[in-house]
């Protein structure tokens, strides 16, 4: 099964219309969003001018056979403090956000769809930016 974790600022492209990421989502098995994800969407919906529109986007994309929204549970936060404590020793803080949603990649083995190259420091988690 092939199973892929998105990251925000994947999902920002691909509603940009990213062709080489929309091929690559569409050979999933599974598609991951993490509750972390969609909470760092709402507030940039919120602040802008097109909330119905982004919010039916992001709805029907939900809908879509083989999306799950992941949520955060006990093992996700351990291995998220796993990260933290990992970052903080090679010296490569990331963003609190990130690292949440890098546990729940890892946690779910799910290779993470993402563009922010701080990512690369989590060690274990396999990164694509198709």
């Amino acid at each position: 099964m092939i199973r892929l974790c998105l990251d925000t600022s994947a999902y920002s492209r691909l509603m940009r219309g990213k062709p080489t990421l929309q091929a690559r989502l569409e050979a999933v098995d599974e598609l991951l969003l993490p509750v972390t994800m969609l909470g760092e969407l709402y507030p940039g919906f919120q602040g802008g001018n097109r909330l119905a529109e982004n919010l039916s986007l992001l709805g029907n994309f939900r809908r879509q056979p083989g999306v799950v929204i992941v949520d955060t549970t006990d093992t996700i936060a351990q291995r998220y403090a796993a990260i933290v404590a990992t970052l903080k020793l090679q010296g490569t803080p990331i963003p609190t956000n990130d690292i949440w949603i890098a546990a729940t990649a890892l946690e779910n083995g799910g290779h993470l769809v993402a563009y922010d190259a701080h990512f690369e420091a989590v060690p274990g988690l396999i990164v694509e930016a198709p």
